[in-house]
This record gives structure tokens, sequence and C-alpha cells, in this order.
């Protein structure tokens, strides 16, 4: 027969929780998280769907998840009647083509080379990469540049290299990873929640 009991939560001699540390941490780092360029963001958002564009998001890892996440929610839930949808692409979701390019022409290339055939002037390109280094999405958006694209950012505290090369940067001031991916999660749902209800 099972107990009833809750497991014991382990001692820790700080008197604090992992659980806890990691709360306090991630609630810290959304009071921290800057307003202007979230706004910034929305504002690139509005005009490509009023205008048209197409916006591609793509990033590795738990960033490939949200870049899926984020062209489902927004595609999906930011509809209106009478306007046009936002047309939102995530380059992470096509596993043939991105394996393809992959085998062919190197990991560096799988966000670059099918943002070169799709992306064109005026097009968005969102970015997602904890660390700001990642070669292949560094390469991407390099090409959306060359397109004449709008650029943007979501990234780490430092930002890496990738902060210096977009348009806008939501930066997440988060002490882990995690954090970051949780932040960037999050302002999907803000972005979504805002192009849905601020018409």
């Amino acid at each position: 027969m099972m107990s009833s009991e809750p497991p014991a939560v382990p001692e820790n001699p700080l008197g604090t929780t992992s659980v806890e540390v990691y709360l306090s941490e991630l609630a810290s780092a959304l009071k921290d998280l800057a307003h202007e360029p979230l706004m910034q963001v929305l504002a690139v958002l509005r005009r490509a769907r009023a205008e048209h564009r197409h916006v591609f998001v793509f990033g590795n890892g738990g960033s490939a998840s949200t870049a899926s996440h984020m062209a489902c929610d927004l595609a999906k839930n930011t509809r209106h009647i009478g306007e046009a949808n936002l047309r939102i692409i995530a380059l992470t979701d096509g596993i043939a083509t991105l394996s393809a390019y992959a085998n062919d022409d190197g990991y560096e290339t799988v966000f670059a080379e099918p943002l070169r055939s799709l992306g064109r002037s005026g097009d968005v390109a969102i970015a997602i990469s904890a660390s700001g280094n990642s070669p292949n999405v560094l390469r991407a958006i390099r090409v959306a540049k060359e397109l004449d694209m709008e650029t943007i950012a979501l990234s780490g505290s430092g930002g890496g290299q990738l902060t210096e090369l977009v348009d806008v940067a939501v930066l997440v001031p988060a002490r882990s990873t995690e954090q970051t991916e949780d932040v960037h999660l999050i302002v999907n749902h803000i972005l979504t929640v805002a192009m849905r209800d601020q018409r």
C-alpha cells in the first residue's frame, strides 16, 4: 500500500531548496526584463502583419522548441476577423530540409540557406539563442541583413555576438540557460497576447 504522506523535501544547510532558489532567480529575471525592446518587437510584428511581410523564427535545442511554439501562438492566436493573419514560419520545423542542409552543406547552414530562399526585403528574422553565439544562428542573421530584413534577437544577459548584428535585442537578465529559455517563452506569450488584444 502506497503512503499518503508527501515526499520529504531534501535538507539544505543554507535553509533553502533548489526549487526556491530557482523560482526566486526566475522572478528576479522577469522583474528586471527591459520593457522597451518588447515594445519595439511588438511594433515590428504589427507592421509585418499590416504589410503582409513574412516572419521567420529559429534557434537550436530548447530555443528551437520556443521557435516552434512562437510560430504556433503568433499565427493562430492573434487572428482578427477582417484582418490579415501574421505570416510566421519556424525554420526549425522542416526536419527534411534542415537535415538535408546539415548533411550536405554543414549544420551552420541549416537556417541561413532556407532563409536565403524564402526571405525578402522587409521580412523579419527572429533569432533565439541564450548564448548569442550559435554559429548557425549568426550566419542566418547575416543573411537576413544581406536581404534587408528586419532582425530581432532573443538572447541571454550578455547577448553574445548576436546583439551586435540585430536591430532589436531582448536580453534576459538571468543566471542560467534554463531561466533564459523560460523567459523567452514568456516573451512569446506577452507578444501573442499584445498582438491579440491590442488593435
